[in-house]
C-alpha cells in the first residue's frame, strides 16, 4: 500500500487516491446474519483437523473436512485461502473455543495473522471471526458468522487504533462507524475514508473505490444507517498517517428485533 490508496487485490499498493484495498480474511463467505438454530457442533478433533488443514500447504487439504451447507461453500473457502496465502505466505490460522449462544450452541473464534514485505514496507494483517459451526459428525456442513473484523497496518511500528463499530444493529438504525488513533496525533496530518463493501466484492476479495479526505480529529467518525431489511453491512475504512496506513473491515449484523442483537 502506498499513501494514496484492507479488499481488492486485498493486499496490494494503492493505485490511485480513490482505490482502497481492504481485506476480508474470513473462513468462508457468510450466510444470512441470523442466530443459528441449535445444531450439532464439530467435535474437538474436527476443529483440530480444520486448523491443521487451513495451515497446510496443500491446495486440497480442506476437501475431506467440509461439505456444502448453510453459509458454507467449500470451493469458495479454498479459493479465498489460496488467495490469502499468496498475499501473506506466512499466514497462520488459529481456532479456539468461544462463548456459547443464548440457545446453548458453542461457538469458535477463528483468527488469522500474517505479514508481507512490499516495496520496502511491511504490512501486518490481523483478522478475526466468531463462528457457529455445524457438523453431521463426519464433516463440517454449515456456519453462521456472528462477528467479523480485519486490520491491515503498514510501517515498522504498526499504528495502534481502536475500531469502534457495533457487532449488530437494528434495521433502519443510525449508528456510529468510528476508527480512532490510540495515540495523540501531535499535529500530524492524517486522511481517511469509508466505503460499504458489496456481497460481490466480499466473494472476490475486491476493493471498493474510496475518496480520502483530511481528518480534523484523531481518527475517522461517521454516522451511517442500517438497511431496512435484516442481513448485514460490511464497512471498509482507510486511515493514512505519516507513520503508516491502517485499513480495516468490519461486518455488522442487521437484525429486526432487540432480542437478536445478542446471538
Amino acid at each position: 500500500m502506498a499513501p494514496t490508496r484492507p479488499l481488492h487485490a486485498p493486499l496490494t499498493p494503492v493505485r490511485s487516491p480513490r482505490q482502497l484495498g481492504t481485506l476480508l480474511a474470513t473462513l468462508v463467505l457468510a450466510g444470512a446474519a441470523v442466530t443459528p438454530a441449535l445444531a450439532a457442533p464439530p467435535s474437538p478433533a474436527q476443529l483440530q483437523a480444520l486448523e491443521s488443514a487451513l495451515n497446510s500447504s496443500s491446495d486440497t487439504a480442506l476437501a475431506g473436512l467440509l461439505q456444502a451447507g448453510p453459509g458454507l461453500d467449500p470451493a469458495l473457502l479454498e479459493s479465498r485461502r489460496r488467495l490469502l496465502r499468496q498475499q501473506f505466505p506466512d499466514a497462520r490460522w488459529q481456532l479456539r473455543s468461544g462463548a456459547q449462544l443464548r440457545n446453548g450452541q458453542p461457538t469458535v473464534t477463528l483468527r488469522v495473522d500474517g505479514t508481507r514485505r512490499q516495496g520496502g514496507t511491511t504490512y501486518r494483517l490481523e483478522a478475526e471471526q466468531q463462528l457457529a459451526l455445524q457438523s453431521d459428525g463426519t464433516r463440517i456442513n454449515g456456519q453462521t458468522v456472528l462477528r467479523e473484523r480485519s486490520l491491515l497496518r503498514s510501517g515498522d511500528k504498526p499504528l495502534p487504533v481502536s475500531l469502534l463499530i457495533p457487532d449488530a444493529v437494528l434495521t433502519g438504525q443510525r449508528y456510529d462507524v468510528d476508527v480512532i488513533f490510540d495515540d495523540p496525533l501531535d499535529g500530524a496530518l492524517s486522511a481517511g475514508g469509508i466505503a460499504a463493501i458489496t456481497p460481490q466484492q466480499q466473494a472476490t476479495m475486491a476493493s471498493p473505490s474510496m475518496e480520502l479526505g483530511a481528518l480534523g480529529g484523531g481518527g475517522l467518525f461517521k454516522i451511517v444507517r442500517a438497511p431496512l431489511s435484516p442481513g448485514s453491512q460490511t464497512w471498509a475504512v482507510l486511515l493514512v498517517h505519516p507513520d503508516g496506513i491502517v485499513s480495516a473491515t468490519k461486518r455488522v449484523r442487521v437484525v429486526a428485533d432487540r432480542q437478536s442483537l445478542e446471538p
